[in-house]
């Protein structure tokens, strides 16, 4: 990027991260998630970083939150209250660890006199409303919001309020032994506390919040979108009755004034000796790998669904009092500490492309090319678009700037258009007429637009890759570059050649040596036993699904000899078939029977089945009807609907799967009142949400294995 180019997006983000700041902190509404915005603010960050030259003293990265709200009076701050930069990475962080030892010009190391004392303090980072409490011969004074950082709004009717915040200081006697109780000596502080400045967080608890808002929707009240929202409003409301029946929380975590603490830990230990509400979940860390660990802990799902408040990240901070200080500010925030996030489900960037692909059906697919960016812990830069609807729906342009989401097992998408940020060199987007890889004409089959030819080699290419996938044959090593390689080089025409590989002939290829080659050919082998619903799956017929497919094996008659079921007679079940029979098996509709009868009376289709068997692929038949497999004919998840989100550690979710059918349950993809459980995983997805709002049971894991009977 030019510096040209640089400067125009830079006043544009400007422009618009104060516009929406002023929605959010002033004005209670979001206008976008605070994840996209924190999103933008990096962006920007990264920008002046790059060109120091264009960073201006209204920049959002120079101040912090809104203008104060008119009707409260105004409070000047002793010391400026500051915000944090934001890091989303463990490389985010090793980069502000490296600006800061260079700005200091010094490795960062505990002190000569105080060896022990662990380099960093690490916080929960809480989604609420920063405040400053003082404090005068030991008595409650005075409270103020953060407000531009050097100038607040007077709140201080709606903050003695909160219960958690206290109204008097506890004596000083007091104080000295609870001091004395966590290994301080009291002899080192100024405990007059003839003034005290004190700073810390007011919050809503998710319990409190679902309360309100039940309470505002039975008013046909406006409601609000989260937590913090609503404490903002409500310390913001001129009657302090509306605060006071909000039932606010607040943890206290930094002494302004200098009574004699030189570590921030410190600081935590002497608010709690003082009466003040601190949170004993912070805690220190002696290095990188000691933050890690604590972001990585309180980040984990289950974690974070079990406390009682929301919180989005971690806060760092130099320990050492003194380092901090000579560190002191860059912009809007201190340069000894950070704000460490957790992966954002949401996060900003730019469509630099529109390309089509064709699928294993034919179906062309836009998908859009974007400047690579973090969304739920991975790098994305590319994100489907789904169909010519969907581009229109959006009003999305190559050149855009866009929200990505992805969440759990949601892959990313595109789920918002921010057209503020063009610059009108924007282009607009048309699907082909034609095939980009044959050339045929290309049809509309509803919001589809397919291509005419079903001897697509695009279509080709892309069955292959299914057939070996995950939910299908699960031939591991198998990927698409490989399979490429092998159709390249003449190995295999079908899907039935994959079952004839010859190590030799893989070693010989550029790249491939006699080991990998015997382990594909071994993977291979291992997968030719594969079950009925897999199988089907993996012939890629039009409109069946992993679901489809199991209903399929389940519903239907198929001679089998022992524990298979020989590819011949499902030839000869689904021969016998008529629409109108297909029709009768549940979840099969008029479409999917349709597309499934022709499939099986198309000539190329039976004989690829026909090499199938040749190649010796087998196929599992399980007790119940008709051997139909996967766990058909009782069990003791029989008549049980089973949904998986996020991952598993002690499986993958299709051998979950397979777990769940094998002793006659159901998987499905999706949540319904129907669903008897959700199997919640590691970073689940929406469908945890849509499960507690139908009052789904939900199980972990480990409930999971105990019922499977492990």
């Amino acid at each position: 990027m030019t510096k040209d180019e640089a400067k125009l997006r830079i006043e544009t983000l400007r422009k618009e991260i104060d516009r929406y700041r002023h929605a959010y902190h002033v004005l209670d509404r979001s206008e976008i998630s605070d994840e996209a915005l924190d999103s933008l603010k990096k962006e920007l960050f990264d920008l002046e970083q790059k060109f120091p030259s264009l960073v201006t003293p209204d920049s959002p990265t120079q101040r912090v939150a809104g203008t104060p709200l008119k009707e409260f009076a105004k409070v000047r701050h002793d010391v400026r209250m500051t915000s944090f930069n934001d890091a989303f990475s463990e490389e985010d962080m090793r980069d502000w660890h490296a600006r800061l030892e260079n700005y200091l010009g010094r490795k960062l190391a505990p002190a000569a006199d105080a060896p022990g004392v662990p380099l960093f303090y690490c916080e929960l980072k809480l989604d609420g409303l920063a405040i400053e409490l003082e404090y005068e011969g030991g008595v409650f004074v005075r409270g103020s919001t953060r407000g531009d950082g050097l100038i607040g709004e007077d709140v201080t009717q709606n903050l003695r309020t909160v219960e958690a915040i206290p109204l008097r200081i506890l004596p000083r006697a007091e104080i000295e032994r609870n001091l004395k109780q966590v290994g301080l000596d009291a002899g080192r502080y100024d405990l007059s506390l003839r003034r005290l400045v004190v700073r810390g967080e007011v919050f809503l608890t998710k319990r409190e919040f679902a309360r309100v808002n039940r309470e505002l929707a039975a008013k046909g009240a406006k409601t609000f979108a989260n937590p913090r929202n609503l404490a903002a409003g409500s310390i913001r409301q001129l009657d302090p009755k509306v605060a006071a029946s909000r039932r606010l929380d607040s943890f206290q975590y930094d002494i302004v004034t200098d009574i004699g603490q030189t570590y921030h830990e410190e600081e935590h230990l002497l608010l709690a000796a003082m009466g003040f509400k601190t949170n004993p979940h912070n805690g220190p860390a002696k290095d990188l790998a000691g933050v890690f660990a604590f972001r990585d802990h309180w980040g984990e799902h289950e974690r974070r669904e079990a406390m009682d408040y929301e919180y989005d990240g971690t806060v760092i901070l130099v320990n050492d009092n003194a380092t901090f200080d000579r560190a002191g500010i860059i912009g809007k925030a201190p340069r000894a500490g950070i704000a460490y996030k957790f992966s954002p489900r949401e996060a900003t960037t730019v469509v630099e492309g529109i390309k089509v692909q064709v699928g294993r059906t034919g179906a062309l697919t836009p998908v859009a090319v974007m400047r690579p960016v973090n969304v739920g812990g991975v790098t994305v830069t590319h994100a489907t678009l789904h169909n010519a609807d969907e581009i229109g729906r959006l009003g999305l342009k190559i050149g855009d700037t866009v929200i990505v989401q992805r969440a759990g097992d949601v892959i990313p998408q595109i789920v918002r258009v921010l057209p503020e940020f063009r610059s009108g060199r924007e282009r607009a987007f048309k699907m082909p007429a034609k095939c980009p890889v044959d050339g045929s004409p290309v049809v509309r089959d509803g919001a589809i637009t397919r291509c005419s030819s079903k001897a697509c080699a695009a279509q080709h290419r892309e069955s292959l890759y299914h057939f070996v996938a995950r939910a299908a044959f699960n031939i591991e090593g198998l990927g698409p570059k490989i399979i490429d390689k092998f159709l390249d080089e003449g190995l295999i025409s079908d899907a039935a050649d994959i079952f004839e590989l010859r190590a030799g002939d893989i070693a010989a290829l550029e790249r491939f040596g006699a080991k990998s080659a015997e382990n594909i050919v071994n993977e291979v082998a291992e997968k030719k036993r594969v079950t009925l619903a897999r199988f089907l799956y993996a012939l890629g017929i039009l409109h069946v699904g992993e679901e489809t497919a199991n209903t399929l094996a389940k519903n239907l008659e198929f001679p089998h000899y022992d524990s298979t079921v020989p590819v011949k007679s499902i030839v000869k079940t689904f021969a016998g078939l008529a629409v109108d029979d297909l029709q009768e098996v549940p979840d099969v509709g008029p479409i999917v029977a349709k597309s499934i009868h022709d499939w099986f009376r198309e000539k190329r289709n039976l004989a690829l089945l026909e090499r199938l068997e040749k190649a010796g692929v087998t196929v599992e038949a399980m007790s119940g009807r008709g051997g139909s497999g996967d766990g058909a004919g009782g069990g003791k998840f029989a008549g049980k609907t089973f949904v998986l989100t996020g991952s598993l550690e002690s499986m993958d979710r299709e051998t979950a799967k397979e777990r769940i059918r094998a002793q006659g349950g159901d998987a499905s993809e999706s949540v319904s009142k129907k669903t008897s459980y959700l199997v919640a995983g590691a970073e689940p997805g929406s469908k945890y949400a849509k499960a507690r709002k139908l009052g789904v049971p939900i199980i972990d894991e480990k409930e999971f294995l105990k019922m499977l009977g492990e």
